[in-house]
């Protein structure tokens, strides 16, 4: 049964690079406008919530929905994915110079949390900083349980970093040793090996 009160809508296609507002009276009624919308097929067509993937099947769910919900427009296998930020490089941080270690950690987790490719980019000091940070002692960030999730990511990956960072430069110095020793003329010198950790 089609109701025909016209509902907006914002829809868009799985990369999410289009993005396109419409009026709908009923499920049927939004998928016959997306191939000039999105200028997806006609056919084959899924339509999901943008915002967790739940999947808009039939025509009772979609008269249930508010308006403007956002709706992902799926074309054949395409599957839904969460939106992460793209990896933006920025090195034009201001230095956390002058502030307390909480408040420097605050700062890190604030900047990391609206893009965690920069996790990658930190110093040893923002690392330690990082993986010896107690999630409890941050209240003011954590606010809900996917906060609280966000922010044991950062502590496990900034410690997995920091541990690749120092095995790696400790491999350049035992590099940096036999390359000296056979350069002093001690060609008798087996290059040393490396514990596995």
């Amino acid at each position: 049964m089609e109701n025909d009160i016209n509902k907006p809508y914002k829809i868009c296609d799985v990369n999410r690079d289009k993005k396109k507002g419409t009026v709908a009276s009923s499920l049927e009624d939004l998928l016959s406008k997306v191939p000039e919308k999105l200028g997806l097929p006609s056919e084959n067509l899924t339509v999901v919530l943008e915002s967790d993937g739940t999947e808009v099947d039939d025509e009772e769910y979609f008269s249930t929905l508010e308006n403007d919900t956002s709706l992902m427009i799926l074309h054949g296998s395409e599957k839904w994915t969460p939106n992460m930020p793209k990896c933006q490089v920025s090195l034009d941080q201001t230095d956390d110079v002058g502030l307390g270690e909480k408040e420097q950690v605050a700062s890190l987790v604030g900047r990391l949390q609206h893009n965690l490719c920069h996790i990658s980019l930190l110093g040893g000091q923002d690392l330690e900083l990082l993986s010896d940070m107690d999630p409890d002692s941050l209240a003011d960030i954590v606010t809900d349980r996917d906060n609280r999730i966000i922010l044991e990511h950062i502590k496990e990956a900034s410690g997995r970093i920091l541990l690749e960072k120092r095995q790696a430069q400790d491999a350049m110095e035992l590099l940096k040793l036999y390359h000296q020793s056979v350069s002093n003329g001690s060609e008798d010198v087996s290059p040393p090996k490396q514990e596995r950790v």
